[in-house]
């Protein structure tokens, strides 16, 4: 009974594959596959597989309700510890919001995820190693405690000093976000808006606001000594893929950029990104980064997209905001330079 069981299973596995697949998305006006709306990339699976699963790609569903059983508990917890603080803060007559509080959160994918890492490639669902002589920036992505280092600083949260602004993660400057690219599911904003016309896509990310203006034109990137910090990109549809090829990034930002690590630099980055139509509300992101130069392997990485009737509102962080100038007052303060 059982073996017939595991034997059916994998069968609407892979048919359930199949169809997602061989989806056909309906067309724009143009003829192309419509992918036009707001994406939601939220997801609770962790960056890279805890190790004890070794190759298991896919949590079992005992295994998935167990964690959201955890997960409400938790929340519960982290709810009365909040309005204690808050209580706290309002019979001292605390002058400080504190930080962001866990209502602003939204990481409860909107479509059920079972993979056990976003990163499905290598094989083990973790990072391969870089090569000799790479430098991988560590911080505490808290900003609590400065861990001193080189400019430029590549990860985004954090921070090396704090004797100016390029002192500070990459976030913190309102430079690069968990958007990327490639786009990372964070604590909240995990949206991107599509918009096409015959010869162009535009990605409009929430996090950071910001527009990926895609050519659909076989062209040629741009001049490589021309470099920026979302890269260079060009689309093209594969059937009803949209591939989007991205290089000619600025050296300032990691080959991989995280909230606590930067690994090496993305000078040679090659980013691909695929837009997998799976059925008139869902999609599969799928990226990988090919940098020989800073990994031993390339890195493929998967988050499920789910179509919303939300919009996107301004993400509002622009170079000079409060936050980065009080980290730097409150550090000339410490210096006693106030």
């Amino acid at each position: 009974m059982s073996s017939r069981f595991l034997v059916v299973v994998c069968f609407s596995c892979i048919v359930t594959t199949t169809q997602a697949q061989n989806f056909a998305p309906s067309t724009t006006e143009h003829g192309l596959p419509n992918l036009q709306g707001v994406w939601n990339f939220s997801t609770y699976a962790p960056f890279e597989r805890p190790e004890r699963l070794g190759d298991q790609e896919y949590f079992s569903q005992q295994d998935l309700e167990e964690a959201a059983q955890r997960r409400a508990a938790s929340a519960v917890g982290r709810d009365q510890r909040e309005t204690e603080a808050a209580r706290r803060a309002l019979e001292a007559s605390s002058t400080s919001v504190a930080s962001v509080n866990f209502f602003w959160m939204e990481m409860e994918g909107l479509t059920e995820n079972s993979r056990t890492s976003v990163i499905i490639y290598p094989r083990n669902g973790r990072l391969p190693p870089v090569r000799d002589g790479v430098q991988i920036q560590r911080s505490d992505p808290n900003g609590v405690q400065e861990i001193p280092g080189e400019r430029p600083v590549r990860y985004t949260h954090g921070g090396i000093d704090s004797n100016g602004p390029e002192d500070r993660g990459l976030s913190e400057r309102c430079m690069v976000f968990n958007s990327g690219p490639p786009l990372f599911s964070g604590p909240y904003n995990n949206n991107i808006q599509i918009i096409q016309n015959s010869d162009q896509i535009v990605l409009l990310t929430e996090m950071g606001f910001d527009a990926r203006i895609v050519p659909l034109q076989q062209s040629n990137h741009i001049d490589e000594k021309i470099t920026q910090w979302s890269g260079d990109s060009r689309g093209y549809f594969d059937g009803n893929v949209l591939v989007v090829e991205t290089r000619n990034f600025t050296s300032q930002v990691g080959s991989l950029s995280l909230r606590g690590a930067a690994y090496g630099d993305a000078a040679q980055r090659l980013l691909i990104e695929r837009f997998i139509p799976t059925s008139a509300n869902t999609m599969d992101y799928e990226w990988t980064i090919d940098d020989s130069v800073t990994f031993t392997d390339r890195i493929v990485g998967v988050l499920p997209m789910t179509k919303t009737n939300s919009n996107l509102y301004e993400y509002a962080c622009h170079a000079g905001n409060y936050a980065i100038r009080n980290i730097l007052k409150g550090a000339r303060a410490e210096d006693g330079d106030l």
